[in-house]
């Protein structure tokens, strides 16, 4: 019984130690209670807010569901691929170095091991626009559930592009 205790514990710690990964980039800005749990925290939906770390000034809300109860509270539950991005400026808008056409700006777990929150940029040139999509994957299998956002770019602001 004992071994299945410090296993449980091992478990647990891991957990809450990959629950906090890519969070680096993130501030909850807030969240709503979706469903009372007696034990452990409620599910929620929470915003979060995320500053592209290439392009200064544009930041992006990410909504999206986190599981609650006990598997909630320990880090071991799966939460759902449904989520929802807006960005815009909030700033002045300024890219210091070349940005590549496509790339993965943030990402985040959103199950112990094989689940992931992603948000991608992409550059539309003709517009001089950023666009930022959110999707979930898994190793296996993702979800096309997404959400797409863009910001227009000062025409005085040309993209830079990495060849």
């Amino acid at each position: 019984m004992k071994r299945h205790s410090v296993f449980l514990a091992a478990v647990a710690a891991v957990a809450a130690s990959l629950s906090f990964m890519g969070l680096g980039h993130a501030e909850q800005i807030g969240a709503v209670d979706t469903v009372f749990k007696l034990i452990g925290p409620d599910h929620k939906i929470v915003v979060d807010a995320y500053d592209d770390p290439k392009v200064q000034g544009v930041t992006c809300y990410v909504s999206r569901a986190k599981t609650g109860g006990i598997k909630g509270g320990l880090g071991l539950a799966e939460d759902r691929s449904e989520a929802s991005i807006v960005c815009q400026a909030t700033a002045a808008i300024q890219i210091p170095a070349p940005i590549k056409q496509q790339e993965e700006v943030f990402t985040e777990r959103t199950s112990l091991l094989f689940k992931r929150l992603r948000v991608v940029r992409m550059v539309d040139e003709k517009r001089n626009s950023l666009v930022y999509m959110t999707y979930s994957d898994r190793v296996i299998e993702g979800s096309p559930q997404n959400s797409v956002t863009a910001v227009a770019v000062p025409a005085s602001t040309p993209i830079p592009l990495k060849k």
